[in-house]
């Protein structure tokens, strides 16, 4: 069976930096992309970064040149680099594995406040 382990969320201030990861454990086979998705209260989810297997990566334009997304393959974990946090990036975030089916963490709370 199949579960995605997410840590490194919390609270941290504005202008800081929190580094995310997500763990799989089970066997996932053919692993075309790893996403992290975030969700605000009152607010859709959102994807915010996508790495896929031939390491291309794509950023909501609201954290291009802060957040850097990455892979170890070999450990099936993707990471969220995330710099100069605002406010506004305070959300749940999540996330995603596509590979012959898709795959959802638990969720880990990040809170950017003074």
């Amino acid at each position: 069976q199949v579960r995605l382990v997410e840590s490194g969320g919390g609270l941290v201030q504005p202008g800081g930096s929190l580094r995310l990861s997500c763990a799989a454990s089970g066997s996932i086979f053919a692993i075309t992309a790893m996403n992290w998705y975030r969700q605000a209260p009152g607010k859709q989810r959102e994807l915010v970064a996508r790495i896929t297997s031939g390491g291309n990566t794509n950023y909501a334009d609201s954290v291009k040149g802060r957040f850097t997304i990455s892979r170890d393959a070999v450990k099936d974990t993707v990471y969220l680099q995330m710099t100069s946090l605002k406010p506004e990036d305070t959300a749940v975030y999540y996330c995603n594995v596509i590979s012959l089916a898709s795959y959802w963490g638990q969720g880990t709370q990040v809170t950017v406040s003074s």
